[in-house]
């Protein structure tokens, strides 16, 4: 059984920064791209980032480019989400996730994802 647990959500100030944590635990974890999701109120979950745990290879969505930074620590079994200058827009409650399939762009798709964590807070205050 495969299991995420997030921590590292928070309130913050626009301009500032938090860091995500994703530990991942389970067997076969090398199938599995891994990334990040976030769902504000009343919108759906957005794709914002992805991780191969194989090669690290990175992929981001244009709306986090340049701010946000995805990266895994193998030998934690531990997946980040850096994010620098934070916007009240990046208000939601963000989740990891793995998946076996990427679209078509490259980007993972939340019905295709296998696992998801809890979810964490991020509340950027204006």
């Amino acid at each position: 059984q495969v299991q995420l647990v997030e921590s590292g959500g928070g309130l913050v100030q626009a301009g500032g920064s938090l860091r995500l944590s994703c530990g991942v635990s389970g067997r076969g974890l090398t199938q599995y791209f891994m990334g990040w999701f976030r769902q504000a109120p009343g919108k759906e979950r957005e794709f914002l980032a992805r991780i191969g745990w194989s090669r690290g290879g990175t992929l981001y969505v244009e709306s986090v480019k340049g701010r946000f930074t995805i990266s895994r620590d193998n030998a934690k079994n531990t997946m980040y989400l850096q994010m620098n200058s934070l916007k009240p827009e990046d208000t939601a409650v963000y989740y990891c996730a793995l998946s076996r399939s990427l679209s078509d762009i490259g980007t993972m798709r939340a019905r295709d994802i296998a696992y998801w964590g809890q979810g964490t807070q991020v509340s950027v205050s204006s």
